[in-house]
């Protein structure tokens, strides 16, 4: 599966899913279909021995890269590391990055972006407990 669905959706929320992650292919933004309004948020995939077509910047938004399976590399302007399964990478604005698979499975990654130093509150200071009776 290669394209977002949404299942349901209301006043506040949205629920979309990409189906079975193992069957994912290509690139998908979540943006419109979700509706996000702070961020943007896609699920991409690289197959083994390729890379990203081309390196890139962001002139407002820093990108964290959530890597869900797979192995390869990530190069931040002139420093490349290896990364895996599990590792998360957060790149600022204003510098080239660029990632490539080089395990013999497909890298799937999960890539969010926010504008650089927006976040004002954050976790417990923005989130409150409410009572609400629970539906299940």
């Amino acid at each position: 599966m290669d394209k977002i669905t949404k299942i349901n959706s209301g006043e506040k929320f949205t629920h979309t899913s990409v189906g079975k992650l193992a069957e994912f292919n290509g690139k998908q933004f979540l943006k419109d279909t979700v509706g996000t309004t702070g961020c943007e948020i896609s699920f991409g995939t690289i197959e083994p021995g390729q890379a990203a077509p081309f390196f890139h910047s962001h002139k407002q938004n820093e990108e964290i890269y959530i890597i869900l399976s797979g192995a390869g590399d990530f190069q931040v302007n002139d420093t490349a590391f290896p990364i895996a399964e599990g590792s998360i990478v957060r790149v600022a604005t204003a510098c080239n990055r660029s990632i490539r698979c080089t395990s013999t499975e497909k890298m799937l990654y999960i890539c969010i972006q926010a504008k650089e130093g927006s976040l004002e509150q954050c976790t417990m200071e923005d989130g409150e407990i409410t009572q609400q009776e629970t539906k299940w």
